[in-house]
């Protein structure tokens, strides 16, 4: 289901698509998380690259892209590659490469190691990458911003947003869509299924990008993949 959240650009589900370009992205999939976890004493089924690729396919059933990006963070240990990293990564990278002509994959915080990988499989690893008047970084920091570039596209965050009714308290993870410098700009949920991520509306956010989003549009998606407008973070506050 695709949902276009400005003018050629669409999300569905957790990834963005630009069909002029025929470019799929997504972000923050921390593939290795449950390898950290089990570290720190918490031990949890290891199905987190299963999920990973079952909730793809479903985004990628009726699209074919000829270039997946990856938004930054595609692993999860800062400063090594763990076993299940190097062995989850390089699947994981087979997999796409299965359904796109191309992977480009964008240097994010946690990926100061991914050299190895990105060479292994001969993919390309930039800091950013332009599509068109679309801009993807991974928004840990201000990227350089070429003229003509209407859209910037940022992870980094895993937005999400809470609901509540009465004492129930639901987080949803959640698209943000606001104004940058005049530009627009589009905040991408995180792709790791096992956490909701950064609560919008009481957790302090973290991208250099991201100091007033109270007038930022917020967009939550389902566990079955639907993109739901949700009003304005103002909004919410109120609410």
């Amino acid at each position: 289901m695709l949902f276009e959240a400005l003018r050629g650009v669409f999300l569905t589900d957790l990834a963005v698509w630009l069909p002029r370009e025929r470019v799929l992205a997504i972000t923050d999939i921390h593939l290795g998380y449950e390898e950290a976890l089990n570290k720190r004493g918490v031990m949890i089924p290891r199905q987190q690259f299963r999920d990973t690729v079952q909730r793809l396919e479903r985004i990628l059933n009726g699209i074919a892209p000829e270039t997946v990006l990856i938004n930054g963070d595609l692993k999860h240990e800062f400063g090594t590659i763990s076993q299940q990293e190097w062995r989850d990564v390089l699947k994981f990278l087979d997999f796409l490469l299965r359904h796109a002509k191309r992977v480009v994959l964008i240097r994010g915080n946690h990926d100061s190691v991914l050299g190895p990988l990105a060479e292994k499989k001969g993919l390309e690893l930039c800091d950013s990458y332009r599509a068109g008047k679309v801009l993807f970084s991974h928004g840990n920091r201000v990227p350089d911003i070429a003229a003509g570039v209407r859209t910037i596209v940022v992870g980094h965050e895993h937005p999400a947003v809470s609901v509540r009714e009465g004492s129930r308290v639901e987080v949803f993870k959640c698209w943000l869509l606001g104004k940058w410098k005049g530009r627009d700009l589009l905040v991408m949920p995180s792709f790791n299924l096992m956490a909701e991520g950064t609560d919008i509306l009481s957790e302090r956010l973290l991208s250099p990008l991201l100091t007033d989003i109270e007038g930022f549009r917020v967009f939550a998606v389902s566990d079955e993949g639907e993109v739901l407008p949700f009003g304005t973070v103002a909004d919410l506050r109120k609410a």
